[in-house]
């Protein structure tokens, strides 16, 4: 409901191109609806039918968006507040400012915002429903199957009061993804890195230099704000990246990707490497193009916090303690170093926020047989959130929540239970899994509580319980010997699916999903039961056989993939997590080449699933 008693339907990350009104700058999304009122009062007539508010650019010139039509709406690229007309009345109070229609006067220096076109500057192509649901959200959920949840696209559901099977109908390979890289960086000299005892610079593992130390602020990703805007500086020399990994998902508007090793080189040529400039054990970039949609390989672009100078040396993502950071710099060369690697999808927290549990590796290289060992030294907290052009940052909440001899809780991913708020709520709780010889391990918490370790509860087979499984734990829910796996709840089919590679090596993703004996619904759904934790369900009744979902190409050398996984909510609407069909895949696929190649060490590949 506006100032003017004006009845809206609040929507988030939902675009529609084109139907522009004027761009504004305003400083909330009460006063891009204000505008809307003001814009109506002036027609004399409804002709703002969309307020759509962007808060990462509150210091650009536009950040208020008035459309004339919800004609084709699309996913948006970037966090979107916003509203949708709903009820028939015109404005006719006079009470709104007379500046409610003008640009603001707060001083602001343009980063490179958006400016005004023909076609809408939030978002690119998707599949997205025409219209938009104004049926209210109760306790007792809706009359229709389509919802506005707190957070993302629409949401379809299918009706009926029985699961259906899922079944995989074409896949479409796209091919490996491109890196981007920005072209600024942020000029911030680091702080000196402490002088480490040489007790401390003996090869092995040492716990303290993970858990005795502050984190480093040499480490992690920088903001573009009103402090570091001033030292933005060209980035002259364009990278090359050579990364591992690629896990990732759906935060705040944008697609995410995750990556462990790094390496950065100067650029190659396909006849000539290039040089060695840094290596980090963790970076992030987001999809820039959305090409996926269109079957096309994906381009990413890492942010401007990213890079630690113009030659294009970076920061981990992940931030290192001082201890750890300082390890590594001076045992560089002879094969030792502490690393954090994040392997898993993002576990959804909020609105805004995803988290990750990673694991802390200890790598100990002979730097003459290149024979490596790499050892689990616990598991650390990282909480994600994309603030603006910096890029995704981590923030690590926990240096070490799980240790070296215990279950690798949330490693291979999780599932976040929302509550009756909705998706994007702050109830229900998050789900993590343990992956272990022989089957999948299960724990669970409270969103407000995932820094606090004692707070976990775990399935024992029969209850849950206070006490933490030994690590030949048989309480699974399911068996199976899992390399890497997703599990999400699926509104077309009204039951959860589980997306893996095995340890077997054979290059094929496959499926399961659970054989409930109803449907299931989330408690904010039509139908839904607000009182249920509906992904306690995946403990209740049997996983079926698996399935075949897709067969992936090996990678150059012929050797097997890995680190694949589900991209959940890339198809905004169409994603098979919002009811839609479709799903994007993606792998690490090693050539074997060198990582300072033209074609580098991995490649990061994507594919398009569609499900009947």
């Amino acid at each position: 409901m506006s100032n003017l008693s004006i009845e809206y339907q609040v929507i988030c990350d939902v675009d529609f191109p084109d139907n522009d009104h004027p761009f504004l700058l305003v400083d909330s999304l009460d006063s891009c609806v204000q505008a809307c009122d003001a814009f109506n009062i002036k027609a004399g007539s409804n002709e703002c039918l969309v307020a759509l508010f962007v808060p990462s650019r509150l210091l650009g010139s536009d950040d208020c968006y008035l459309k004339s039509s919800v004609n084709h709406s699309t996913v948006a690229t970037v966090g979107i507040e916003g509203v949708v007309l709903v009820t028939s009345k015109t404005p006719t109070s006079t009470s709104i400012s007379p500046t409610a229609l003008t640009k603001s006067t707060i001083p602001v220096k343009d980063l490179g915002a958006p400016s005004a076109s023909t076609t809408s500057p939030l978002s690119t192509r998707s599949s997205l429903p025409t219209s938009i649901s104004t049926t209210s959200i109760t306790s007792s959920g809706v009359s229709s199957n389509t919802v506005v949840a707190n957070s993302g696209p629409l949401v379809d559901y299918a009706s009926g009061n029985t699961l259906i099977i899922p079944k995989v109908a074409s896949s479409q390979l796209h091919g490996s993804i491109q890196n981007v890289p920005s072209t600024q960086y942020i000029d911030v000299k680091p702080p000196p890195l402490l002088d480490l005892s040489d007790s401390l610079l003996v090869v092995g593992l040492n716990g303290d230099l993970t858990t005795g130390y502050d984190i480093s602020l040499g480490t992690g990703v920088l903001q573009v704000n009103r402090s570091t805007q001033s030292l933005l500086t060209p980035l002259n020399n364009t990278p090359h990246l050579s990364r591992d990994g690629g896990r990732g998902g759906h935060l705040n508007g944008q697609h995410l990707f995750l990556f462990c090793d790094t390496g950065s080189y100067t650029t190659p040529t396909p006849d000539d490497n290039g040089d060695f400039l840094g290596f980090v054990s963790s970076s992030a970039a987001v999809d820039t193009g959305m090409n996926g949609l269109e079957g096309k390989p994906l381009n990413i672009q890492d942010g401007i916090g990213v890079w630690s100078d113009d030659a294009g040396r970076m920061r981990s993502f992940a931030p290192l303690t001082e201890g750890e950071q300082s390890y590594n710099q001076a045992m560089q060369g002879k094969g030792q170093r502490y690393a954090i690697w994040p392997e898993a999808s993002i576990i959804p927290l909020d609105a805004d926020t995803a988290i990750v549990y990673a694991p802390i590796i200890y790598a100990n290289v002979n730097m003459d047989t290149k024979a490596a060992v790499f050892s689990y030294t616990g598991s650390t907290l990282l909480s994600i959130t994309i603030p603006g052009k910096g890029g995704p940052v981590a923030e690590r909440v926990v240096k070490k929540i799980f240790e070296e001899d215990e279950i690798e809780w949330g490693c291979s991913g999780g599932i976040r239970s929302w509550g009756p708020s909705g998706i994007g709520g702050t109830d229900g709780k998050v789900y993590v899994i343990g992956n272990v010889r022989g089957g999948l391990l299960l724990g669970r918490t409270s969103p407000q509580e995932i820094a606090d370790r004692d707070s976990y509860e775990y399935w024992d087979g029969d209850n849950w319980s206070s006490v933490i499984p030994s690590l030949s734990s048989k309480a699974f829910f399911i068996s199976g010997a899992f390399m890497d796996v997703d599990i999400f709840y699926s509104p077309r089919h009204l039951t959860f699916i589980a997306v893996f590679l095995t340890t077997y090596g054979d290059n094929t993703f496959y499926y399961r999903y659970l054989e409930a004996d109803m449907s299931i619904r989330p408690p904010y759904a039509p139908g839904g039961n607000v009182a249920d934790d509906f992904v306690a369900n995946i403990l209740k009744f049997k996983w079926s056989d698996e399935m075949l979902l897709y067969k992936a190409p090996p990678g150059l050398n012929g050797k097997y993939i890995y680190s694949g996984g589900v991209h959940q909510g890339y198809y905004g609407s169409d994603d098979i997590t919002n009811g839609g069909s479709k799903m994007l895949l993606s792998w690490t696929a090693p050539t074997g080449l060198n990582p300072a190649a033209f074609t580098s060490e991995y490649e990061t590949v994507t594919a398009e699933v569609e499900w009947d």
